[in-house]
């Protein structure tokens, strides 16, 4: 997916921007970016960190840049943040999402010569933080340019631009389907989309952006020069997976929602056990809250080794990610044999990983694995923030399912329902294949609590197929859902 952060500061930004930027390495592994101007000079740099951390590649560029505004970002898309050149003058930009409609977007761009841009890549290619750039330089001025390109864009795009004259902005998503909170100190303004980077920098929370608004950074704080919308529809899946445990986004902090995740599963699936454990990272905490809640034991059976190994769903070819994801966790023998264990994740999407890790378990002699997973089935892939590397509706576990039911274009929606025969026939089918003693996953009316905000302000596509940013759902399904029935859902 990825993440960003923009400082605008009277001193020299450098050393909180890098820090800042480090705080996001957990939401992406391609490329790392950072920018700064001073006197209308731009300095950036862009590293390859698929095999290095972030903080490694950039240690050279701290040195040598300087400037009191600044924005840095981690990107799984384009190389970033682009120097662009326009009518609007040359301003750097980085943007985090996911445009589904790229494609018929270059076409009307670049085909009919809309935009001037002069630019500068480090691929060639033409990327997604090009083309709202190219947007952005068909309007009279920046915030026109950025009204504009939420409007045009379907999926989802939070910007950051810096001008040459040290202008900072920031755009949240028109649906906030990403966070951007603001932060402040004496002489400083902070706009990132994790909030665990304020703390030991020495900023205090100010708040969280609103859906679709724009603030520029100075110093002194933050004004809003394009007004919130009233939709929210923040992504949920950040409190299950993507967010970091000790980030709070629209008031809601990742850690203490998975607690309570983890506490529903036991409250409502209880199992006899020795033990509850979680895959690491992400599982650990729903693990812990369902260790509290079922009053068992909280154990490792498995440890990661974190010094080299990147998550695994970051590789780019599935044999690599299957290759690293079973090369990091090392099992421990006495936790494992003759126990009987209750194994919470966060989410299940191939099913591979997890079928291999209950296969080692068997083989080091567990007598029953036990999996509790901390959100729904995942039967949609995501239109919205880009959050899998699944290149097709059909990598779902879930998908292959149905598919295998009811052939090309069955009814996904039938499956959506946890009281249904259809969901709990999908659900025996995930069990029987990864050879798990029992399964089960958490209701969205009990991750939707376990979080803490109205269902309606969550982004729960990828879980029941329901745009809430559509006014009134969508229409044709239980929800309102256009892609919910039949041919007509391709995800």
């Amino acid at each position: 997916m990825g993440g960003f952060c923009a400082v605008a500061a009277k001193g020299d930004c450098v050393s909180d921007l890098f820090f800042a930027t480090d705080y996001h390495s957990h939401l992406g592994t391609h490329r790392g970016g950072m920018a700064v101007v001073r006197g209308g000079v731009f300095q950036r740099s862009i590293h390859n960190i698929q095999n290095a951390p972030f903080r490694s590649k950039f240690e050279h560029d701290v040195a040598r840049f300087s400037g009191p505004s600044g924005i840095g970002v981690i990107s799984d898309t384009d190389p970033q943040p682009l120097v662009m050149s326009s009518h609007l003058g040359t301003f750097a930009i980085a943007t985090v999402g996911l445009i589904s409609n790229i494609e018929e977007l270059k076409n009307e761009l670049y085909n009919g010569n809309n935009a001037q841009l002069q630019y500068s890549t480090t691929s060639g290619m033409v990327g997604p933080t090009e083309v709202v750039s190219a947007l952005i330089a068909t309007q009279k001025s920046i915030v026109e340019g950025v009204k504009y390109v939420q409007g045009r864009i379907q999926g989802s795009c939070s910007i950051l631009i810096m001008t040459q004259n040290g202008g900072v902005f920031a755009a949240r998503d028109r649906f906030g389907r990403t966070p951007i909170v603001l932060g402040r100190r004496d002489g400083a303004t902070i706009a990132t989309m994790e909030s665990c980077a304020l703390p030991n920098l020495g900023y205090e929370y100010v708040r969280d952006l609103g859906p679709g608004e724009m603030v520029e950074l100075t110093p002194e704080g933050a004004t809003t020069v394009i007004e919130p919308g009233k939709k929210n529809a923040i992504c949920a899946f950040f409190w299950v997976y993507y967010g970091f445990p000790a980030s709070t986004y629209e008031g809601r902090n990742v850690e203490m929602a998975r607690y309570r995740c983890g506490g529903a599963l036991a409250k409502r699936y209880p199992v006899e056990a020795d033990s509850a454990c979680g895959i690491p990272e992400s599982g650990i905490s729903h693990a812990l809250g369902y260790a509290h809640e079922a009053g068992i034991k909280y154990a490792r059976p498995f440890v990661k080794y974190t010094p080299t190994w990147a998550r695994s769903f970051m590789p780019g070819e599935q044999s690599q990610r299957e290759k690293v994801a079973s090369m990091k966790l090392i099992p421990i023998p006495g936790l494992i044999r003759g126990k009987r264990i209750v194994f919470c994740d966060d989410s299940v999407v191939r099913g591979t990983q997890l079928g291999k890790q209950a296969d080692r378990l068997y083989a080091e002699g567990c007598r029953e694995v036990h999996v509790r997973i901390a959100c729904p089935p995942l039967l949609f892939p995501c239109r919205f923030i880009n959050f899998s590397r699944s290149k097709s509706e059909y990598d779902l576990i879930t998908r292959r399912f149905i598919r295998s039911k009811e052939g090309e274009g069955g009814n996904v929606g039938k499956y959506v329902d946890p009281d249904g025969a259809p969901y709990r026939e999908m659900v025996e089918y995930i069990r029987s294949k990864l050879n798990l003693t029992s399964l089960e996953y958490q209701r969205l009316d009990d991750l939707v609590d376990a979080i803490g905000l109205p269902a309606e302000s969550l982004c729960t596509y990828c879980f029941n197929g329901r745009d809430v940013s559509l006014e009134g759902g969508c229409a044709g399904c239980p929800h309102g859902c256009p892609h919910i029935a039949g041919a007509a859902n391709k995800g």
